[in-house]
């Protein structure tokens, strides 16, 4: 691999626009917006060394590889517990109101808490493909390439991972 940086324009402009999906997927696998810029700098510092290498394609998908690896690689520094803990795919199986009330507006806040809190609970595998195919998305292809993982695989976790988050908004909405 070329590790040579590439003129700053080429890369600025094919993997700069692309700076908010690598931040959205760094801050729900860190959990947390400091640690999600440390893991976004490292990874689009990895990108530019290794930039000459790109030789095309989805950049976006490219990007987001590196910054799934530099997750990762955080998470086995800071927080080993969270990857080191085996992951079993079986056991870890409306109108808008034009002008709405400050009670719409508190009850959708709680719910976005809610939603945020419950995606987070899930595990890290589970979250990576849902924040990929919902928030970013990704065909499976991509989410396959980025993860690193069998297209079969990407069809299995995202299911769990929905069920799962189901699960846990019913968990929540019950406990109230």
């Amino acid at each position: 691999m070329d590790s040579q940086p590439p003129p700053s324009s080429a890369f600025d402009q094919v993997v700069l626009p692309h700076l908010d999906a690598a931040y959205n997927l760094a801050r729900w696998l860190t959990r947390n917006g400091h640690d999600a810029e440390d893991v976004v700098q490292e990874a689009f510092l990895r990108a530019l060394r290794f930039f000459g290498g790109f030789h095309g394609g989805n950049a976006r998908a490219w990007l987001l590889a590196i910054v799934r690896n530099s997750c990762y690689d955080w998470l086995r520094r800071n927080r080993p517990s969270e990857v080191s803990a085996p992951f079993d795919e079986e056991i870890h199986s409306s109108a808008v109101d034009p002008d709405p009330t400050s009670e719409d507006l508190l009850l959708e806040q709680a719910g976005r808490h809610r939603l945020r809190d419950a995606l987070e609970a899930l595990p890290v595998a589970w979250r990576e493909v849902l924040v990929l195919r919902e928030l970013e998305g990704l065909s499976y292809r991509e989410i396959a390439d980025v993860a690193g993982i069998k297209m079969g695989t990407v069809m299995s976790r995202l299911a769990r991972a929905r069920a799962g988050l189901e699960q846990q908004l019913a968990i929540d909405f019950k406990g109230e």
